[in-house]
């Protein structure tokens, strides 16, 4: 009764324009989600009218009180629409950005698996099956996703649809040159007529000899992979925490000797006081060391991997251990420095 009353699918489905359906459902599937969040997008409009309240009454509010009511009215109604807008774009974004994700993490858990499913198939062809009665006989509950997915080919093949469009579609529908190759040279093969089972073998050759010169990649570049995580994680906080400590010691000296010269009248020049404050260089470290490390992260993903997305675990690994290398050089370093700022 409670879900009723705050009509969350209504509200989902009122702000999910009908021509956008279709395509967020086959974008939805990519992701392994059979069927489209309505409850998701109403709660996500609940929590962004929410948001947006919370900001309107805390800080535009109280600004907008010094103006007459007609432009309280206008502005507010402007505002508010504007922050919601922008709440909703970001959460949207954030969201489109999880999905991209969980994609590329399916389809690289398909290409992970398609080998050993091609051998299954290639030894059920030579067993004497058919090429649907392969695909299917091939379906292994460790395949997972390729398993799932091989069986919507083959369900669609045994209700009467093209072997080849199936698998078409299926080559289609990830982001898989991988996949797209092994797809489309077993359709060429099955239309024509020839041999699968020796096609499909040489395919599982090329994607092991792929695989292994792959591997040899990612060892020859372990020394770079290293020499970027010791700059992110060791030396650019040192640096940064070694600057603070001299930056203190630097401002004790000026001031000191600002001190004594604003007492001697005779000489032609004077030393002022340093407007320079060490909790905002602090701050900036840390924002400096948060964003080399991200760009570090990424750059390491694209030498190893040979792109960003399958190396983002490396950015929550170098952002918060050379944050806490900085705090812990700070404080080896305030011991160091004890005597010379007294």
């Amino acid at each position: 009764m409670a879900l009723k009353i705050i009509f969350l699918e209504e509200f989902g489905k009122a702000f999910v324009p009908k021509g956008v359906t279709p395509y967020l459902r086959e974008y939805l599937l990519k992701a392994g989600i059979p069927a489209v969040p309505y409850n998701f997008f109403g709660a996500l409009f609940y929590l962004t009218t929410i948001m947006t309240g919370s900001v309107y009454i805390f800080f535009v509010y109280p600004f907008l009180l010094n103006y007459s009511q007609l432009v309280l009215l206008l502005a507010s109604t402007a505002i508010w629409f504007a922050i919601q807008i922008s709440l909703a774009a970001i959460f949207i974004l954030l969201v489109y950005f999880y999905l991209d994700l969980l994609i590329y993490t399916r389809t690289k858990k398909m290409e992970e698996m398609l080998p050993d499913f091609l051998q299954v198939v290639s030894s059920n062809l030579k067993g004497g099956m058919s090429f649907e009665n392969a695909l299917w006989g091939a379906i292994r509950p460790r395949f997972s996703t390729l398993a799932n997915e091989m069986a919507g080919v083959s369900k669609k093949v045994m209700t009467g649809y093209d072997v080849g469009k199936a698998l078409d579609e299926l080559g289609k529908k990830y982001d898989s040159p991988m996949l797209r190759r092994s797809v489309d040279l077993m359709i060429s093969e099955f239309e024509s007529g020839g041999n699968i089972a020796d096609l499909i073998d040489k395919i599982v050759d090329n994607f092991k000899e792929a695989g292994a010169l792959k591997e040899d990649i990612s060892a020859s570049v372990v020394a770079y992979t290293i020499f970027i995580g010791a700059l992110v994680i060791f030396v650019s906080p040192l640096l940064f925490s070694l600057s603070f400590h001299l930056l203190i010691v630097i401002l004790g000296f000026v001031t000191k000797l600002a001190a004594v010269t604003s007492r001697v009248e005779s000489l032609p020049f004077a030393f002022t006081k340093v407007s320079v404050d060490p909790e905002s260089f602090k701050y900036f470290s840390i924002a400096a060391i948060s964003t080399i490390s991200f760009f570090s992260s990424l750059i390491v993903s694209i030498v190893e991997k040979g792109n960003i997305k399958s190396g983002l675990k490396y950015i929550p690994i170098f952002l918060f251990s050379s944050i806490i290398m900085y705090f812990i050089f700070m404080s080896l370093l305030s011991l160091v420095f004890k005597n010379i700022m007294l």
